[in-house]
């Protein structure tokens, strides 16, 4: 593990014990954006919450020149506190994206590893404020991170939306599909993908949803979604990880997930131009 540093700035000292430290859970992105001609780190989005001031981390990886438009995705973890692993694959994940930028050519990739960031603090699903954020999206919530994150999905039209959660009911990998009809195509070989390290669910029912092999074409209301009026709708996944196995092949299921999207909706945007 890195060595935990100090608090940034931004964020006031807590009293608070056994506080896990977001400062060290991002120390190596703003590192690697330090020095890389690649990734951007932007921690201006603020907001207080019990007299504390909290950033909405957020992490632009521009990759090679792909095409003639960049390909916009925005890719969320830590919606729920207590769901670490989605966090650690996106650091991770950035990572990679910093060894192999080739991984992301075509894209402009804007990565929110933390957007909970006291119930990541506090290891609860909820916020300090006692709320569930992935029931909050478009429905005039006055939580603070939900209008921070709203903002981004409404100024950045990404064409596609990704997000990570674990689910401590499964023994499977799964995901959720919604969105533009090409998103099916995206969800299959992405599971295969996390195969390769977790078991996938195959149940018939899973959290209470209608499944198939894995996936599920519906969801709950107010998740974190594009805007409801953008058109054209972009695709949008929920990926689910088991939360019951070891933390490193959660990750690298996360990871290798990721990975295959970007290869396969590239696939997708050339096949499309070539048309």
């Amino acid at each position: 593990m890195p060595t935990i540093l100090s608090a940034p700035a931004t964020v006031r000292p807590s009293t608070r014990p056994h506080r896990r430290s977001l400062a060290e859970l991002l120390a190596p992105l703003d590192q690697l954006a330090a020095d890389s001609p690649n990734l951007v780190a932007n921690h201006d989005a603020r907001f207080d919450s019990a007299g504390e001031t909290y950033t909405l981390p957020r992490y632009l990886f521009v990759g090679p020149k792909g095409g003639d438009t960049p390909i916009r995705l925005g890719i969320f973890a830590g919606l729920h506190g207590d769901e670490p692993e989605g966090s650690h694959a996106l650091v991770q994940f950035i990572k990679l994206l910093e060894a192999r930028p080739e991984l992301a050519a075509g894209y402009y990739l804007s990565i929110y590893p933390v957007c909970n960031p006291t119930g990541f603090e506090d290891d609860t699903r909820h916020t300090r404020n006692g709320r569930d954020l992935n029931r909050e999206f478009w429905r005039d919530s006055a939580e603070p991170e939900v209008k921070l994150l709203q903002a981004e999905l409404t100024s950045r039209s990404f064409q596609g939306i990704i997000a990570l959660h674990t689910d401590d009911t499964s023994d499977g990998f799964y995901g959720f599909v919604r969105g533009a009809t090409l998103t099916r195509h995206l969800i299959e070989p992405a599971l295969q993908a996390a195969e390769k390290f977790l078991p996938r669910d195959r149940r018939a029912v899973i959290d209470g949803f209608n499944a198939r092999n894995g996936v599920i074409r519906d969801c709950y209301d107010g998740v974190l979604s594009a805007p409801p009026r953008s058109r054209p709708r972009p695709f949008e996944i929920i990926l689910e990880t088991p939360q019951t196995p070891p933390e490193y092949l959660k990750v690298c299921a996360f990871v290798l997930a990721l990975q295959t999207i970007l290869a396969e909706y590239r696939k997708f945007i050339a096949y499309a131009q070539n048309i």
